[in-house]
C-alpha cells in the first residue's frame, strides 16, 4: 500500500469515526504523522476526497491551515449537488466518475445507474467535441433530475 493509500485511508478511517457534521485536519500534522510533505496531503485530499467522490473540502493555507472535509450522505442532497457541479460541460470519464459516486453512496440504483451510463457514453454521443461534452452534461443533469423525484 503506497503512501496516498495509506493516507487516504486514515482520513476514511477518521470521516467513520468523526460524529461531527465536519472533520477537521492540520494539512502539517498529518504530514508529520506519514513523514511526508504538506503537499502529499493536498494531493490525497484533491484526488480522492473531491465533489467527484462524494465529499466537500474546505481548505485555509498558511501556518494556522487547516482542511475540512465532509461526506455528503443524503440521496437527494447528494444527486442535486452533483448537478449542480456539472455545469455546461462534462467529458466521459468525470461523468462516470460522478456516476460511481452516486451509486456507491446508494443515490441510484444499479439499474438506473447503467441506463445512465449507456445515455451519456462517448458511443452514444457521436457529435463533434466541444458540443458532445456541452450534450451529455445537459443529458446527464436532467436523468439526474428526474430520478431524484
Amino acid at each position: 500500500m503506497g503512501i496516498s493509500d495509506r493516507i487516504e485511508a486514515f482520513i476514511t478511517e477518521l470521516l467513520k469515526e468523526d460524529t461531527g457534521e465536519w472533520l477537521e485536519l492540520r494539512r502539517n500534522e498529518l504530514a508529520s504523522v506519514f513523514g511526508c510533505v504538506p503537499s502529499q496531503i493536498n494531493y490525497v485530499i484533491s484526488t480522492r476526497f473531491n465533489p467527484e467522490h462524494g465529499y466537500i473540502v474546505e481548505s485555509r493555507r498558511g501556518g494556522g491551515g487547516y482542511l475540512r472535509i465532509k461526506q455528503i450522505k443524503q440521496k437527494n442532497g447528494l444527486i442535486m449537488q452533483t448537478i449542480t457541479i456539472i455545469g455546461d460541460s462534462i467529458d466521459e470519464k468525470t461523468a462516470k466518475a460522478y456516476l460511481a459516486n452516486l451509486a456507491k453512496q446508494n443515490a441510484l440504483e444499479e439499474k438506473l445507474t447503467a441506463v445512465i451510463l449507456s445515455g451519456i457514453s462517448d458511443n452514444v454521443l457521436t457529435i463533434p467535441q466541444p458540443e458532445k461534452d456541452k450534450l451529455r452534461a445537459n443529458i446527464f443533469k436532467s436523468m439526474l433530475a428526474n430520478a431524484s423525484d
